[in-house]
């Protein structure tokens, strides 16, 4: 078990917290959990921390949302983001994080102008997230950041406002989606010795506040209309990739 201060544990509390609540839908809160453990044990070492728990969380929300998935979507962005997952975790003793992370809030920034402009102008590329290059690229992305960061919450976030899905239906593709990948990401963390008796005691521990925070980003995703839960989205997105950049 990680000898943690007093302070210490009061933070891991509120990003186990912040797992559950991005696993309901609110994706963009995904940067609390990766902010705080990357800042406890490390970026590289949270992943292996992390990556037990966002599989408890996406057990949850597949248990809680799974009537509401879209399987024609989740069946297209497997391929491309299992490919992405091998990708990071060759680079992932390669790439340094101070080079890595201002690449993926690029991306980020970039599909959150996207989205805006689409917004605007609903039939400007009405087409484009439906192409087979669009969705490699999204999927690769994707694959490539959570092996690396386990942040391509806001990216999937993004893909699927895009593609106009539901509240719902966004959510409950999100967590299947996630399950799949996160449970494929684990032979290469333990492999690369990210996850083993210590991580997995902390996970242990966490786990309850996983689940008060799935219930109560539950309990906002139904009281949010549609317009504003794509609005919350784009902002979660946009200050999480102006983070990832060095903005602030």
């Amino acid at each position: 078990m990680p000898d943690l201060t007093s302070a210490q544990w009061c933070l891991a509390v509120l990003a186990a917290a912040g797992i559950g609540i991005s696993k309901s839908g609110l994706s963009g809160v995904s940067l609390l959990h990766v902010l705080i453990f990357a800042f406890l044990f490390g970026a590289r070492d949270s992943t292996g921390v992390v990556l037990p728990m966002l599989i408890v969380g996406d057990v949850l929300a597949v248990a809680t949302f799974r009537q509401h998935a879209r399987w024609d979507y989740i069946r297209r962005l497997l391929p491309p983001a299992a490919a992405g997952v091998v990708a990071g975790s060759l680079l992932i003793g390669q790439l340094s994080e101070s080079q890595f992370k201002p690449l993926v809030g690029i991306v980020i920034l970039l599909l959150t102008v996207l989205q805006l402009v689409r917004l605007w102008r609903p039939n400007l590329y009405e087409h484009v997230p439906h192409q087979t290059w669009f969705v490699w690229m999204i999927g690769l992305v994707a694959g490539i950041t959570t092996m690396l960061a386990n942040a391509a919450g806001p990216i999937m976030a993004l893909y699927l406002v895009a593609v106009a899905l539901p509240k719902f239906e966004l959510v409950g593709t999100s967590a299947w989606f996630f399950l799949a990948i996160n449970v494929f990401k684990v032979p290469f963390s333990a492999g690369l010795g990210l996850i083993h008796a210590d991580t997995l005691a902390l996970n242990v521990v966490l786990v309850p506040f996983i689940a008060a925070g799935l219930l109560a980003g539950r309990w906002l995703v139904t009281r949010i209309p549609q317009k504003i839960f794509d609005g919350f989205l784009l902002v979660f997105a946009a200050v999480a990739a102006l983070r990832l950049v060095g903005v602030f």
